[in-house]
This record gives structure tokens, C-alpha cells and sequence, in this order.
């Protein structure tokens, strides 16, 4: 007998649920393991209609409420990634072979856009560091260049020359290899929609959302730093890093406080967008307010 709507848990719930069962377990392992455990926040989730269909994927439209309907029918089957440059191992993958070669995990992570409005994501992915591990990066993998698939036939916005295309983005070789920064491959129990970077993008949680690339193609270990899409489309307001820092303005508008989507009131902007404590230390004696 099939339960009644009133007998079926909301998955918001459900996932709050799991989301205090995962802060509860990294309290009870120990401080050892808590402080090396992948960070996860307390916020509320954002309502998963939000973070659907609220998408800044120029690749479809600059009209955020517009990309998942122009999304609808991109096809994210078969896919494969390819990982080379500065690696002893380069390999070729296909979606499913990551996906069984790399055990899914769920983690909650806080969004913020340059824009000034940020969400609470629940994402599944691997983290990065072990698909880097295993192509085994050479002594000169100083950088980590990530490159979006570019099919104008299914992406509208490539028709248009508002950037150059394909989508690239860039860290360091230490960021990209850092725990908290994910392939994420899928979001609130569910593989990723097409409007949210189907089948495979990034999140790196401390960085502003551009730096987390949409349907990647291709990954390359680099010896110099890459310019990525949005540098080379305005230096003057998109650096290299794209580190969460309210004390560093947007040249149009303050970086202070952002917009929670789904609430009313601005909030206070975290450096590092709240976790600071796990990685500050990678930019230690560094300029971050020229280093943006």
C-alpha cells in the first residue's frame, strides 16, 4: 500500500536529518578526526526549487530564472573527462568509471556569488585531490585548469560572443588538492540537473561561485597560472583567486553582506565564506586585497 502525501517526509527534513547525523559523528569521532573531517555548515538548506532554478550558466542565458528551461534538453550521456599536462598518468574517463572508481560522498556547503547573493547546498561528489592522486601530477603541476564542454548546438548562450567559450577556470595546485574542494556529481540526494553543471562540476566552498566550473571536459595540470574566462573578460573585477573577501569591494558594489535566496534580510559576508579555519593557511603572508 503506498503511504499518503501527509506520511512522506519532506526531503528538507531529511536532509537536515542527516545533515546533524554528519556534524553529530565528526563530534563523536574525536578532535583528531573533527578538525580533518571535510567542513560542513549549519546553515539552513536552501529550498531545492531555489537553488534549481536560480543559475548563473551564461552558457544557456544571463537570465538566471531562464537557465533551467533552456537546460532542459542538454544531454550530460556519454560523457568523458580528460586529465593530462603535467601528469605521469594521463587518462581518459568515462562519467560511469568515475563514478564507480570514486565513492560518493554528501556534503553541505555554503555558495556565494560575486553578485552578492549566496545558498546552502547539499552536494554529492569525490574530492578532487583523489582523481589528482591517481594521474599522478608531475613536480612542474603548479596549476589545475578546468575547461566546460562547448556545444552551441544545446548551449544557446555560446551562440553569442559574451565570453570566450568554452568556460575555463584555474586553481593552484594546493587548492585544487586541498579536502574541502569537490567534483561534485550531484545535489540534495539527487545527480546533478543540467541547470546546475550536469553531469560533473566543481565546488570549492571558500571561493566565489565562478570558480566552481560547469560540465567539465577537460582537466589540465599546468606549470603557469592559466587566465581564466572571467579575467580575460574583466581583470579589473575577476582575479585569479575569487577568494570570499568582504573587506575587497566589487568595483560597482561592497562585498560586506550577501543575500541568503529564500530569506528577506542581507547577512554578514564570512571571509573565506565561513571556513577560514580550514584554509587560510594556503594564502599565509599574501596580499588578499590584491590578490582577489
Amino acid at each position: 500500500m503506498n503511504p499518503s502525501p501527509s506520511e512522506i517526509t519532506p526531503q528538507r527534513l531529511w536532509l537536515d536529518r542527516r545533515q546533524l547525523l554528519a556534524l553529530t559523528g565528526a563530534a563523536l569521532a574525536g578532535p583528531g578526526a573533527a578538525a580533518s573531517a571535510p567542513a560542513l555548515t549549519a546553515d539552513d538548506i536552501t529550498p531545492r526549487e531555489a537553488a534549481t532554478r536560480h543559475n548563473n550558466y551564461y552558457e544557456f542565458s544571463p537570465d538566471k530564472a531562464a537557465v533551467w528551461t533552456l537546460a532542459e534538453e542538454f544531454r550530460t550521456t556519454p560523457w568523458t573527462v580528460t586529465v593530462d599536462g603535467e601528469v605521469e598518468r594521463p587518462r581518459r574517463f568515462d562519467l560511469d568509471d568515475l563514478l564507480r572508481r570514486f565513492p560518493q560522498e554528501d556534503r553541505i556547503y555554503r555558495l556565494r556569488c560575486v553578485e552578492g547573493w549566496s545558498m546552502v547546498v547539499p552536494w554529492r561528489g569525490f574530492p578532487l585531490a583523489t582523481l589528482l592522486k591517481l594521474v599522478a601530477p608531475t613536480s612542474r603541476a603548479r596549476h589545475v585548469q578546468f575547461i566546460s564542454v562547448l556545444r552551441p548546438s544545446e548551449m544557446v548562450g555560446q551562440r553569442r560572443p559574451m565570453l570566450d567559450w568554452p568556460y575555463t577556470e584555474a586553481l593552484r595546485i594546493d587548492e585544487a588538492m586541498h579536502p574541502l574542494t569537490l567534483v561534485a556529481t550531484g545535489l540534495y540526494g539527487s545527480a546533478l540537473p543540467p541547470q546546475n553543471g550536469a553531469p560533473l562540476r566543481l565546488a570549492v566552498p571558500w571561493k566565489y561561485g565562478f570558480k566552481s566550473p560547469k560540465a567539465v571536459t577537460h582537466i589540465r595540470l599546468v606549470e603557469q597560472p592559466p587566465v581564466t574566462t572571467w579575467m580575460q573578460a574583466a581583470p579589473s573585477e575577476y582575479g585569479f583567486f575569487g577568494n570570499v573577501n568582504p573587506e575587497v569591494p566589487h568595483p560597482r558594489w561592497s562585498q560586506r553582506r550577501e543575500l541568503r535566496l529564500g530569506e528577506l534580510a542581507k547577512r554578514p559576508t564570512l571571509p573565506f565564506n565561513g571556513y577560514a579555519a580550514e584554509v587560510a593557511s594556503l594564502y599565509a603572508g599574501m596580499d588578499l586585497a590584491r590578490h582577489f
